[in-house]
């Protein structure tokens, strides 16, 4: 059984693939700036935006954990403004925590990954392809992210692979969910954490060992859904 780092880990998506690990019998620490209100994992207070607190977290696995097989990189939020009132500081703090953290955390494990021959597995968004108004941080930072993806691919392999998950819609139980938002995806229904934590769990294991550089949507359907004004 492998040790596995999730950042981001302590609600929503980032939660569902830390209790999907744990349940295969890794063992996890989920980083987050606020502790878990329930969790099998290790759970370590940490800014990942932040250089010195990343690497002594990656410090803290080497020494508890002795070992590092793969990272998720889920960290992430938005800031929701339209462009004439998004500051420069708004910006740069939706890119540290959502692009920036995922390269230092990488950065600061890719020894221990290098030797244990593991994966990485970042979460994007179909905001890399498609976007609502106000949201060009985030956007951004999730563009970002899809392409640094590949190039850690190609820059780590073959010991380290890495692929990127972009979710659409998912139902975090932070809102309610109408039935309208169910019967508008193709696949007929909102996303739940679990086909995250499913799809996540797979890529790091050693049944996609050829798969490496790649995205993967899971969003229903809904980008390939041709829409049109009534």
């Amino acid at each position: 059984m492998g040790v596995y780092l999730i950042s981001g880990g302590a609600q929503g998506i980032g939660a569902g693939i830390a209790a999907r690990l744990a349940q295969g019998g890794h063992r996890v620490v989920v980083a987050d700036k606020v502790k878990p209100a329930e969790t099998q994992a290790r759970a370590v207070i940490c800014d990942v935006a932040d250089p010195a607190q990343v690497a002594s977290l990656i410090t803290g696995i080497e020494t508890i954990e002795e070992r590092l097989d793969g990272i998720v990189c889920n960290a992430g939020f938005m800031i929701r403004k339209p462009i004439e009132a998004l500051t420069p500081e708004e910006w740069n703090s939706v890119l540290a925590t959502n692009l920036t953290s995922a390269f230092l955390l990488v950065r600061a494990g890719a020894r221990m990954l290098r030797a244990a021959k593991g994966a990485v597995v970042t979460i994007a968004s179909t905001r890399a392809h498609m976007s609502e108004p106000d949201t060009e941080s985030y956007a951004a930072s999730k563009g970002g992210l899809l392409a640094l993806t590949h190039a850690l691919a190609v820059s780590l392999g073959p010991d380290v692979r890495v692929n990127c998950i972009s979710p659409g819609w998912i139902d975090t139980g932070h809102y309610p969910i109408r039935s309208e938002d169910h019967e508008q995806h193709p696949a007929g229904r909102v996303g739940k954490t679990q086909d995250i934590a499913g799809l996540a769990a797979f890529l790091l294991g050693p049944e996609a060992g050829f798969i490496t550089g790649a995205e993967f949507i899971s969003d229903g359907g809904m980008t390939r859904k041709m829409i049109y004004a009534e």
